[in-house]
């Protein structure tokens, strides 16, 4: 029988109760990363991609709440856990790169001492070890004389150095899962490519896990292994990278890589999605995506579409999905 997969999330609901109401931030999320396996989260801001990944590291404050769902790494429900308990977890098993490395990083702390906090927390190592180890790690990541810039605050790096730390303190410990939020954001596209490289060798090398969670489908291509689309709060289509990109089922998926620009492609304008996505307290009745959606039926704006799964895995919540032909 084939490994079970490292982890398993099952009907997701992150849920914020406010003043207007509960706020659906995921709305029965379900998808699995398998061991050492790339998985890409798209789509839109306020589709509920970040949300799913501070929902898997439990970070959900109030008004926040996991309000139904499973979340199974290695067998082991997270939902289940207390503090303590996720404490152990958190940095030594599953960590996350956040989308800002100015607000990830503390600026009244070196960097040697950020990254030994991790190595103190969750090794045996001894101070000369751990010491060591962060040499190598930033070396690793691309830090020139990294010997010299332990002693660095997180100011005396540029953007792409500060992200570049930020994933040197995530990988440090050794975790067999890594959640990068956005890990790309306001960095030039050079500087871009550059990391994504970098977290993709840094998985291989070590057998670990990803979940990327972008909105760039280009980027996400060139590196994952599945694809995982969703549109406020609901997963619209999921499947085998090559599947999602050549062969995509939704509409709205088909937006999103009609809306990506391509090197000697003659057109007058680039294509886009109509319209914006919707305020997720208020969505319209039946699929959320039928206001912008180009079929959309009436059947469309009266019952929302379940996620249904092909013989390769290739799920699609649509009334009407596409053909699977080549993009």
């Amino acid at each position: 029988m084939p490994p079970s997969p490292l982890l398993q999330v099952r009907d997701l609901r992150t849920w914020f109760d406010t003043f207007g109401g509960v706020v659906k931030a995921v709305d029965g999320a379900s998808f699995d990363v398998g061991r050492g396996e790339i998985v890409g989260l798209v789509g839109e801001s306020g589709g509920g991609k970040s949300m799913v990944g501070y929902s898997i590291m439990r970070l959900i404050d109030p008004p926040g709440r996991i309000a139904g769902g499973r979340i199974l790494f290695d067998g082991t429900d997270l939902c289940g856990l207390d503090e303590r308990a996720l404490r152990k977890i958190r940095g030594r098993e599953i960590a996350m790169i956040f989308q800002d490395p100015m607000t990830a990083l503390n600026p009244l702390y070196t960097i040697g001492d950020q990254l030994d906090e991790m190595l103190r927390l969750h090794t045996g190592l001894s101070a000369r070890e751990r010491r060591l180890r962060c040499i190598e790690m930033l070396h690793e990541v691309g830090i020139p004389q990294p010997e010299a810039r332990l002693g660095n605050y997180p100011h005396q790096f540029s953007g792409g150095m500060r992200q570049r730390v930020v994933i040197a303190i995530a990988m440090i410990a050794g975790p067999r899962l890594l959640i990068a939020d956005e890990p790309t954001t306001a960095l030039d596209v050079t500087i871009q490519a550059q990391l994504l490289r970098l977290m993709k060798h840094a998985v291989e090398k070590r057998g670990a896990s990803l979940i990327l969670i972008t909105h760039d489908l280009a980027a996400v291509s060139q590196m994952a292994d599945r694809i995982v689309v969703l549109y406020c709060g609901r997963i619209v289509e999921r499947g085998r990278a090559r599947d999602v990109i050549e062969r995509p089922r939704h509409p709205y998926t088909r937006g999103l890589l009609d809306s990506i620009p391509h090197q000697g492609l003659k057109r007058r304008r680039l294509s886009q999605i109509p319209g914006t996505v919707p305020d997720i307290r208020k969505l319209p009745p039946g699929c959320a995506f039928a206001p912008r959606c180009p079929m959309a039926a009436p059947v469309c704006r009266e019952s929302a579409p379940n996620l249904v799964g092909g013989p390769s895995g290739h799920a699609v919540a649509c009334h009407f999905p596409l053909e699977a032909k080549a993009a």
